[in-house]
């Protein structure tokens, strides 16, 4: 019981830290996600220009939140029969972050041969349908898929745990309550999803940032009180 409390902990602080390396790498290197509110042109030429390293960091962001799977199936079986909402979040949470990955990869495996296509094209017509190929698996792979369906689904487990942890007291309020703000900034970064097809629609653009840096931070906090509750069982 306790060795799966430290496992469940070191997986959470894991991923979640993990996943900050290479978006950092990406805010510096291809000044994400301000780069997303430029021209496509503009994103095309400046990945291909990016090469193999900007590919692969995008491969590495993908995939560096993989030990948070295991991390939400442990913390299911380990507290769904006690508590009710945890059988159901994580399997929401689980979907959550999968089709994330979906999203993700595509900048891995069809941006680069669109912005190959793109900065090759001998006519415009041909670069005209590389804009419109990114722009379509841009509004399906990222918006429908990694960021509202991915981000809805995560912010749903977010709040169902938290819930959860209050109900078994595994937590301090304060860290039941940064559970609760990160999850309603985030979901206020679901407006600029829907400002992508509609017109003047209201957008907070720091939602997205702060949303997922606060949730990120309140992942690392729930794997530190997992450890902690472990060393203190295990000096009992």
């Amino acid at each position: 019981m306790n060795h799966n409390l430290k496992t469940i902990g070191i997986l959470l602080i894991g991923g979640a830290t993990a996943l900050l390396i290479p978006y950092t790498m990406l805010t510096i290197s291809f000044e994400y996600p301000d780069i997303l509110r430029q021209d496509t042109g503009t994103v095309l030429t400046k990945f291909y220009q990016g090469g193999n390293s900007l590919i692969w960091t995008w491969f590495a962001f993908a995939i560096t939140g993989i030990p948070l799977i295991p991390a939400y199936i442990m913390i299911g079986q380990k507290f769904e029969n006690k508590a009710p909402l945890v059988r159901m979040a994580t399997t929401i949470g689980v979907i959550g972050l999968i089709v994330q990955m979906i999203g993700l990869l595509r900048w891995t495996f069809v941006v680069p041969v669109l912005a190959d296509t793109f900065v090759h094209a001998a006519d415009e017509a041909t670069k005209a349908a590389a804009i419109v190929s990114f722009k379509t698996i841009h509004q399906f792979g990222g918006v429908i898929l990694g960021e509202h369906l991915g981000q809805l689904f995560t912010i749903a487990w977010t709040v169902m745990m938290t819930i959860s942890f209050a109900k078994l007291k595994l937590m301090p309020k304060w860290v039941n309550t940064l559970g609760i703000i990160s999850s309603v900034i985030y979901l206020m970064a679901q407006a600029e999803l829907f400002a992508t097809v509609m017109k003047n629609f209201a957008v907070w653009n720091m939602a997205g940032f702060i949303g997922s840096t606060l949730w990120l931070i309140w992942l690392i906090v729930v794997g530190i009180m997992f450890v902690k509750r472990n060393q203190s069982a295990a000096a009992e």
